[in-house]
């Protein structure tokens, strides 16, 4: 048999509808079997093959004695007061990754994880000072998906955005984040569209111009920081290998469509990057790319030693950026009483949690 079914397991989350074309082959029966599975198990999100009835009784009780539908455990479920829900969820291999769910006026949005920990090493995240300790599979990401919205009891067909802003540098891990995208954008899938499904990167150039080649394309954010080159080096060490000039030629020749935009995320710091200054440089750079930021007021924790800028500095910043024509929105992260907010993921004082989980109450979409 081709390598269809992941090494670690026989479980059937991350394989797409060729994949599952070729198992229904496999198995003796037609290949459109296979999309009806696809269906099954991501549009209907189906884990129990006895509930397939679309599918013939023989080959359900095949896939039954062979196969699952496993999502990850959710381990700990800590709620906000503003409304986010911070998931620890457990991977097959003992391994935890988190998970935020974010209800907001008009929307919902997941916000997911892409590695166990990151390699990238920014010094005003969090999620950093964990490392990284493995890529996550196309069906560990989708678990994620699976398993928040089956615990917030979001029905299927239920609007949301996924946006890939979790633990872990997304495009380090590329093939398996552009096959998730893949499953939760496909119509027989979980039918997301594209414009509500963002990948956001601290600038991995290669594979910018890699994702710009892809034909099922989401939005692209880029985690900006800084205006000089000097300056996001001190802040994203990772600007030694992709210079901030080199990250820049490639979001221009970023294909757009439209009314489409590349988001720039740009995370405040008191008296490091947030002067009259800082924000003329970066209307400076952005010139010429259509484009919008986002300004993160910092998060702030324990461990790290960064300040988030006042709220004047917030407000003349954005003014600056606005009078270059550039939109800017001022994005107060969720979560933060719970340690869920931008660039604070780290499994502090989750993984000993023990306590059940409860179910939510059903959510609307607004």
């Amino acid at each position: 048999m081709k390598a269809v079914i992941s090494a670690s397991r026989d479980n059937l989350l991350g394989l797409d509808k060729s994949d599952l074309r070729e198992l229904a082959a496999l198995c003796e029966e037609p290949q459109f079997r296979g999309a009806q599975l696809f269906r099954n198990i991501y549009a209907r999100r189906q884990r129990d093959f006895a509930e397939c009835t679309e599918l013939p009784a023989r080959f359900r009780h095949l896939l039954s004695s062979r196969y699952r539908v496993d999502y990850p455990a959710i381990k700990a479920r800590i709620a906000s007061r503003d409304g986010a829900v911070r998931y620890l969820l457990s991977l097959h291999d003992g391994e935890n990754v988190e998970t935020v769910f974010m209800p907001d006026e008009g929307r919902l949005t997941l916000c997911v994880s892409s590695q166990v920990g990151c390699a990238v090493n920014c010094h005003f995240c969090f999620t950093a000072l964990l490392g990284v300790k493995r890529n996550l599979e196309a069906g560990e990401i989708l678990g994620q998906v699976m398993a928040v919205t089956a615990a917030q009891r979001i029905p299927p067909a239920t609007p949301f955005n996924v946006v890939f802003m979790g633990m872990g540098e997304p495009l380090l891990n590329l093939a398996p984040v552009m096959k998730a995208v893949r499953i939760l954008a496909d119509r027989d899938g979980m039918a997301i569209p594209l414009r509500r499904i963002t990948i956001s990167t601290a600038g991995i150039v290669p594979k910018i111009r890699e994702m710009a080649r892809e034909t099922v394309r989401p939005k692209l954010a880029i985690s900006l920081n800084a205006s000089t080159e000097e300056q996001r080096t001190a802040l994203m060490p990772l600007n030694r290998k992709y210079p901030l000039s080199e990250l820049l030629q490639a979001c221009r020749e970023f294909p757009l469509g439209s009314r489409e935009r590349l988001t720039f995320e740009y995370v405040l710091l008191d008296g490091i990057n947030d002067t009259d200054s800082d924000a003329q440089r970066v209307a400076a750079l952005l010139g010429g790319i259509r484009s919008k930021v986002n300004l993160i007021p910092y998060n702030a924790g324990p461990d790290l030693p960064y300040r988030p800028s006042p709220l004047r500095r917030v407000l003349a910043f954005q003014k600056i950026l606005q009078d270059h024509h550039i939109p800017a929105f001022i994005r107060i992260s969720r979560g933060q009483d719970i340690m869920a907010a931008c660039g604070q993921l780290r499994l502090a004082g989750m993984e000993s949690e023990t306590a059940p989980v409860d179910v939510a109450p059903s959510v609307s979409p607004g």
